[in-house]
């Protein structure tokens, strides 16, 4: 493998029948480095994630975690990585330090060194005052802390967590991007999974999946100013959706379309201004909008990803 390389992905594709979920996806994820793998449900993320944690065998391509190839050795490629799935894995009537208890034990963790390392992790994840919980009287962003120290409990090099913060509340959301950060900091490769685009802004380097392709791979700025380039603001008002076929038919604009309750509108600033556009709703008769403008984000990439494919 390459130097500082950990993962590293060449042409990798799994079909399902006729159905090929990933196709011919290369990367590579450097140690310590947060690696976002991003896309809507069905893009191929869990299926690439089962790929590299050995769970999956791949129907084309090669790829190794840890110098060790997925093909050829998925049980090498266990010990040395923590994998936090889709839905939680815990055991709901067992303690959480049972949970840990356990999970260190199907990995080999002596009865002293599982002592050790559940203090450690369950510190690192402040979750002490709760060791001795039922997991199941837990609130669900304790119960992924809980998660997160079970994959964490034999200290590995590589985390894998495929889409660890679906259906928990922002606050746990922040939270656990926090944790994540800070193990980062401390030299732990993050492999994870998301399709919440705000946690995106976290990671070192983002892969945008759709429909079974890596179509985009980079630094989040680097991606914004590739794929959204020109100036972006954001039209707020009652009936918005009345003023996008106006203002997506000026001179000028490169894209207009639905976010939220508003539009986001960008546009190339040495064609056309915020100026331009409000007069141009004003002579449609459409007033009492509000332009303002803001950074692109990175689900202005996906959109101009998607779109351009």
């Amino acid at each position: 493998m390459k130097d500082g390389v950990v993962i590293e992905v060449e042409g990798l594709s799994r079909r399902f029948g006729h159905f090929l979920a990933v196709d011919k996806v290369s990367f590579d994820v450097k140690r310590g480095e947060i690696f976002g793998y991003l896309g809507a449900n069905g893009a191929g993320k869990s299926t690439t994630i089962r790929m590299l944690c050995g769970l999956l065998k791949p129907s084309e391509g090669r790829a190794a975690v840890n110098g060790v190839d997925v093909a050829h050795d998925p049980e090498g490629v266990k010990r040395s990585i923590g994998y936090m799935s889709q839905k939680f894995s815990l055991y709901m009537d067992l303690t959480v330090t049972e949970n840990l208890e356990f999970f260190g034990g199907a990995y080999g963790l002596s009865r002293r060194q599982l002592a050790v390392r559940t203090d450690e992790v369950l510190r690192a994840v402040d979750m002490i005052e709760q060791r001795d919980t039922r997991t199941g009287d837990l609130p669900g962003g304790m119960r992924q802390r809980v998660a997160l120290a079970s994959a964490m409990i034999h200290d590995p090099p590589i985390l894998f967590l495929d889409e660890p913060t679906a259906g928990v509340d922002p606050e746990a959301r922040r939270t656990f991007w926090q944790l994540i950060r800070t193990l980062a900091g401390q030299g732990t490769t993050i492999f994870v999974t998301t399709h919440y685009m705000d946690e995106a802004e976290y990671c070192h380097r983002i892969g945008l999946m759709v429909d079974g392709r890596l179509v985009a791979l980079d630094a989040p700025e680097v991606l914004k100013r590739t794929h959204v380039p020109g100036r972006i603001c954001r039209v707020e008002g009652s009936g918005a959706s009345r003023a996008l076929p106006v203002l997506g038919g000026l001179p000028g604009v490169l894209e207009a379309h639905p976010f939220g309750a508003g539009l986001h509108v960008r546009f190339d600033e040495t064609r056309t201004g915020m100026a331009a556009l409000q007069a141009a709703l004003h002579d449609k008769g459409l007033d009492g909008f509000a332009l303002t403008p803001i950074a692109p984000t990175l689900e202005d990439v996906f959109l101009a990803v998607v779109e351009a494919k």
